[in-house]
């Protein structure tokens, strides 16, 4: 890591600049309107184009680096690389990616990468990732699966927090990792440890999207009723509140809440969990949902972007088996586990090459966001395998 922040900074002053319109360019693709009221709900931050001649922004790469559990050479991302966060700091754009090599187990070991940009289309990135499995006390977590798809925020003094998940190759746990230069990460363990006595520490848990307000190109956790909120789930999407961003507590079920969970959750016992967000009969999310980006604090409400799966018997039969969608919901601000309004279709579906196959067919996930040069950027994976963006 030697000279690290020398290198992001130089790599960025070299990089070329494209500006980008605030208007799409001629054979960018808008994403679809609200196919029911074929309108844009006046709260949802729409509308979105894909970036056609830019697209996919993100590609595999021939990075390589001594793995220390290995202890061998590891080209760490020549696999895929996709489901990105997105930060924006000192006038250029950080992308924190997940990256997969080809040797590791189940299907290629997950380690967080960073690329930077100027312009938000082209991307420099560094040779080693900045988060990775290693011999220190997440390693029976995250040996040999990986850490996967993160999503940052910074609270009031710059520190930045990742919500990232700690994958066994079996089972999924939300963690969190706080850094103050986006490249040296302290790993603090699974987010639900403390809760209940350890009693969600086996849980299936990821996808944490922390509330956040989006001001000056910055994404500040926003405390609501004296507390942090978070978004988290990838089946039903649930709630946590924190008093440090580190420790997290999920919201469970109010005393007259008597409604039991349908959710059988890898012998865990989820039926105290409140269920904020479920999938729809019907609809493109029918079969799951999960967060994107941090959710985002506004005078209206609280505005998630959320992924939605799909499954024909069950679902949108204009969509393929297993596509990932993107929507939007509103939440209330002094309640966050509320709906005030929901899209009722999706916003973004995929319907590129290589949105429709890769790693995982039909896939768009969506994950990182940032207001950069006036614009707002929506960056996501495509088919599991590639990175791609569209902006309002």
């Amino acid at each position: 890591m030697k000279n690290i922040n020398v290198f992001i900074f130089s790599c960025a002053l070299c990089a070329i600049i494209f500006s980008c319109s605030n208007n799409p360019a001629p054979g960018n693709t808008p994403v679809q309107k609200d196919s029911v009221t074929n309108a844009e709900p006046a709260w949802a931050l729409l509308p979105f184009n894909k970036l056609d001649s830019a697209n996919p922004v993100l590609s595999p790469g021939n990075g390589a680096f001594i793995d220390p559990i290995r202890h061998a050479k590891v080209l760490w991302e020549e696999k895929d690389v996709f489901n990105p966060a997105i930060v924006v700091r000192n006038d250029s754009l950080f992308m924190l990616y997940r990256a997969q090599d080809k040797i590791g187990k189940p299907a290629g070991t997950s380690r967080i990468g960073l690329a930077v940009s100027t312009d938000g289309t082209h991307f420099s990135r560094m040779p080693a990732p900045v988060l990775y499995p290693d011999n220190d006390f997440c390693k029976k977590y995250e040996w040999e699966g990986g850490c996967e798809d993160p999503r940052v925020v910074q609270d009031s003094s710059g520190t930045y927090y990742m919500a990232y998940t700690a994958f066994d190759g079996k089972q999924a746990r939300l963690f969190v990792a706080t850094s103050t230069d986006l490249t040296h990460w302290q790993k603090h363990g699974a987010a639900f440890a403390k809760a209940d006595n350890g009693a969600y520490m086996n849980a299936w848990s990821k996808s944490g999207s922390i509330v956040s307000a989006y001001n000056d190109g910055k994404i500040t956790a926003a405390k609501i009723n004296g507390k942090y909120w978070m978004y988290w789930g990838d089946k039903y999407i649930w709630a946590a509140t924190s008093d440090d961003l580190v420790n997290w507590q999920p919201v469970e079920k109010s005393i007259n809440d008597t409604a039991k969970s349908d959710l059988p959750f890898f012998g865990v016992d989820i039926s105290k969990l409140k269920a904020v967000i479920k999938p729809r009969h019907g609809k493109f999310d029918s079969d799951l949902v999960e967060s994107g980006p941090p959710a985002m604090l506004t005078d209206k409400g609280i505005v998630l972007l959320y992924n939605g799966r799909n499954v024909p018997a069950i679902g949108d039969t204009s969509l393929a088996e297993g596509t990932y969608a993107s929507s939007q919901v509103l939440l209330d601000k002094n309640d966050p586990t509320k709906i005030i309004d929901r899209m009722d279709h999706y916003f973004m579906k995929p319907d590129k090459p290589y949105e429709k196959t890769g790693q995982v067919n039909q896939v768009c996930f969506i994950e990182g966001l940032a207001h950069f040069k006036n614009q707002w950027w929506l960056y996501y994976g495509t088919a599991d395998s590639k990175i791609a963006v569209t902006v309002k």
